[in-house]
């Protein structure tokens, strides 16, 4: 189907079309023209009152559930997840049962996204089960279309185990991608450690678990002279140490910390607990600032889908994490738009994640695949159980009114327009 997308403003790291209001026509999977006015009687047209276009958006760590755990998410659903938050591309982690620690776990996942519409770029463990005890083939896994290599929701704990990752990842042009975490000063506990978690009487999780690990993981990448993408950082003490690091060291945050602090779990939603925890105000708005001057480099949905049984729970028994692609831009939106660019959102969105991962990065110009998101940013709307994609709902804005809202994708041939 041939698609003419009506004046849309385009954001974009082109100067030339940045800003600018035009009419993109699109045939066959392709960006045939873009002009002020474009006529084709023949093409669907798509138009808005607010009409935005980026190029697709892109996700890292996303969880996706199969194999293994598809009563929780399947490569189908995360895929018509992904579409409907604007991401045309995710990078799921190795996480699943088997978990992708080999050439064979890596096909898997290629081979069973050929037909959707959402890009599947498998991150490989970097060390087998995820165990941190003994490192796998990643050039076996990089050969067959590994992008990055991680424990995922794992930290490598042992100092040794994750300088020899480094080192043996810098063959394979690949990055190693660190939670960094130090569970033995977790404390055991379920929340931010800190005024609100004497208030809820809840053992706290100390900023001191994050700060300690990533300062390690820094100097280990140093001392390899490899490059590290340190993932959801949640403290303003961490900030501050990736703002000092080499030009080797890049960070991503999830979007829940960016707009929400352990205030916010005074009533205790089981799906506001997310893992890194929500911090206090000010680690929030040093999160944001850091975002804004580019020190953190993508934004991610961190999204991890329970089933009612991991999460219907009391706070302290209900598992970490809450799907995330859905709402991503429009939480984002509706409460940081004051203080984030549409600019700045779709920078951290779209090309920081492909940057740091060394991705080809998709461009709007004539004779390009398309490869795009639309967007109303006044566009306001409820978010309900309806427009749950996931085969999981630990959602903890059903019920929320955003402003800002994902139109759809298209990506080649395929799109998805509501």
């Amino acid at each position: 189907m041939n698609l003419l997308i009506r004046n849309a403003k385009i954001i974009s790291r082109d100067k030339a079309l940045h800003g600018k209001t035009k009419d993109i026509l699109i045939k066959n999977g392709v960006i045939e023209k873009i002009a002020t006015r474009i006529s084709d009687n023949q093409a669907k047209i798509v138009s808005s009152p607010n009409l935005h276009i980026s190029i697709g958006w892109m996700d890292i760590g996303t969880q996706i559930g199969e194999p293994g755990f598809e009563h929780r998410e399947t490569i189908r659903s995360v895929s018509k997840a992904a579409a409907s938050g604007g991401f045309t591309a995710i990078a799921p982690f190795p996480n699943t049962y088997p978990t992708v620690d080999g050439k064979s776990g890596v096909q898997y996942v290629l081979n069973n996204s050929t037909r959707e519409l959402v890009d599947f770029l498998p991150i490989g463990a970097a060390t087998k089960n995820t165990e941190g005890k003994e490192l796998t083939e990643m050039v076996d896994m990089s050969e067959a279309g590994a992008v990055a290599f991680s424990d995922g929701k794992y930290s490598i704990q042992n100092s040794g185990m994750l300088l020899r990752a480094l080192q043996y990842s810098r063959s394979t042009g690949k990055k190693i991608i660190q939670n960094s975490y130090d569970k033995s000063l977790d404390h055991c506990g379920t929340v931010h450690e800190g005024k609100t978690s004497v208030t809820l009487g809840m053992e706290g999780i100390p900023s001191l678990s994050e700060y300690v690990p990533l300062k390690r993981d820094i100097e280990l990448a140093e001392y390899a002279e490899s490059s590290i993408i340190i993932h959801l950082l949640s403290t303003a003490k961490s900030v501050g140490l990736v703002e000092q690091a080499n030009k080797n060291v890049f960070a991503t945050v999830g979007y829940q910390n960016l707009i929400h602090s352990d205030e916010d779990l005074i009533d205790f939603d089981v799906n506001l607990k997310v893992f890194p925890p929500l911090r206090e105000t000010t680690d929030k708005e040093a999160l944001v600032n850091a975002i804004k001057k580019g020190i953190i480099n993508a934004i991610c949905t961190n999204h991890i889908p329970w089933d009612d049984e991991s999460k219907k729970l009391e706070f302290s028994y209900a598992e970490y994490g809450a799907i995330g692609l859905e709402t991503c831009y429009a939480a984002l939106n509706t409460h940081l738009s004051k203080t984030l660019s549409q600019k700045v959102i779709v920078e951290r969105l779209a090309y920081g994640p492909r940057e740091i991962l060394d991705l080809d990065i998709p461009e709007i110009k004539i004779g390009s695949k398309a490869n795009l998101c639309l967007f109303d940013p006044s566009s306001e709307w409820e978010f309900t159980k309806k427009d749950i994609q996931s085969v999981s709902s630990n959602s903890p804005y059903v019920k929320s009114k955003f402003t800002g809202r994902v139109l759809g994708v298209i990506n080649g041939r395929q799109s998805h327009l509501i």
